[in-house]
């Protein structure tokens, strides 16, 4: 019996529909999800005075990891930054998916975005996908001053599995006293793989974005060999014992999505741990709403909401003169 939902935002319900239908994840689903068309990154640079600088990070195994640093052409030394990490289920996507996003936050605070590219399940599993994007983030605090970032200002951001990773990242960084985080800011963040909430529950056995049963194919490919008793809190971060120490949070989810309840908790254990945290839940808002289809109300909002909160932790003591 299916669980009574909250309905979809009705002005998102017209794009929603011309989607084309996802099948059931399987490897030739995600295999054909990893060479669908997306813009290219030279399409999104195109009328932005912009350095793009192709780096390669070594992962603990000493594979190379790939980073594009995008930086203002005019920035000043001390710069905001931006380490993105991408979604796609942590199964596919690559380090230009949703770079529409942190691309704002370069124009608005002239911050230099730096965005990885981990290893994806189910090739890699475990912690492989979170060590690289730490390794990446390890690179950026080090070479700050070559970059011209202010170290004290470097935003960790992700968006549904990146966010994920993003909030792995972030207790792998606080767990080990470096690199220094000012702030994490989780988009619609994949959190648990315990897929049990009622929002999960929810949005099982039905066409959708993201649904129940691919949150629990995607973790599966994930996990791999590993079992519920030995999960670890970075690539689950729902499983951390403390979530106490770390840097200022941003998190939102849309109330008609899996992630929801898991997103709640999340923020409700840091505010319990004694940190803060900025929660935001939009109502009728599917997974990735504000991604896909940004010219719609709701998501202008939400992405708004996310540039706002970002000024203030990049600049806390704004000038109050008229």
């Amino acid at each position: 019996m299916n669980l009574p939902r909250p309905c979809i935002d009705p002005e998102l319900l017209v794009p929603l529909a011309e989607l084309p239908p996802m099948p059931p994840l399987g490897p030739e689903v995600i295999e054909q999800l990893r060479h669908f068309p997306q813009p290219s990154i030279d399409s999104h640079l195109e009328g932005r005075a912009v350095e793009r600088r192709e780096v390669t990070v070594p992962a603990n195994d000493g594979t190379p990891i790939p980073l594009t640093v995008l930086s203002p052409i005019n920035r000043a030394a001390g710069a905001p930054c931006v380490y993105w990490i991408h979604g796609g289920g942590m199964m596919w996507g690559d380090r230009f998916s949703n770079i529409d996003v942190p691309l704002e936050w370069l124009d608005r605070f002239g911050a230099v975005v730096i965005t990885v590219d981990y290893r994806l399940a189910p090739e890699a599993t475990g912690t492989t996908l979170v060590d690289d994007c730490y390794q990446g983030l390890l690179w950026v605090a080090e070479n700050a001053v070559d970059l011209c970032i202010d170290p004290a200002r470097i935003v960790v951001a992700g968006a549904s599995a990146g966010g994920g990773l993003a909030a792995g990242v972030t207790l792998m960084a606080r767990d080990r006293n470096t690199p220094t985080i000012a702030a994490q800011l989780l988009s619609c963040p994949m959190l648990d793989h315990r897929n049990d909430s009622t929002s999960s529950r929810q949005f099982s056995g039905l066409d959708g974005v993201w649904t129940r049963e691919m949150n629990e194919f995607g973790w599966r490919s994930v996990l791999g060999e590993h079992t519920d008793q030995n999960v670890s809190p970075y690539v689950s971060p729902a499983l951390a014992d403390d979530l106490s120490g770390l840097p200022t949070t941003y998190i939102d989810a849309g109330t008609a999505e899996v992630f929801r309840d898991e997103d709640v908790s999340y923020a409700t254990r840091i505010w319990a741990a004694g940190g803060q945290a900025e929660l935001h839940l939009w109502a009728g808002g599917f997974h990735g709403f504000s991604a896909l289809f940004p010219e719609v109300r709701v998501s202008a909002a939400a992405r708004r909401a996310q540039s706002d909160w970002l000024a203030r932790v990049l600049d806390p003591s704004p000038d109050l003169k008229e």
